[in-house]
């Protein structure tokens, strides 16, 4: 959830090189290599967000993934970090305090 959607569609098609495929005052949608990103508008102010639930967008680059992001006004969250052989994790808080995580996964095919 957005405070600001219009913001964020603009932030997320900067992040993500895309354009979202949907695009309306209740709703834009994003599909980021198959996988769908939902933006909804926040009607009222919710607090804190929780992080214990997590989708992670495969990226080729970790680094440079995770340093555009924060380059767009994301803040850190998690920096990236090997979880086990040559898979890598790192997640970013987008403007509106919602995780995003990125993967490096050498194991999965991306879009």
């Amino acid at each position: 959830m957005v405070s600001n959607l219009n913001e964020a569609k603009t932030w997320y098609a900067k992040a993500f090189d895309k354009k979202p495929y949907f695009d309306e005052p209740f709703y834009v949608g994003f599909n980021i290599g198959g996988y769908e990103l939902g933006l909804l508008p926040e009607t009222e102010p919710q607090g804190s967000k929780t992080d214990n639930v997590l989708a992670y967008w495969g990226v080729t680059d970790i680094h440079s993934t995770y340093k555009h992001l924060l380059s767009l006004g994301a803040n850190e969250h998690e920096s990236p970090n090997n979880v086990g052989g040559e898979l890598m994790v790192a997640t970013v808080r987008d403007p509106w305090d919602n995780v995003v995580g990125i993967i490096y996964n050498p194991y999965f095919k991306l879009d």
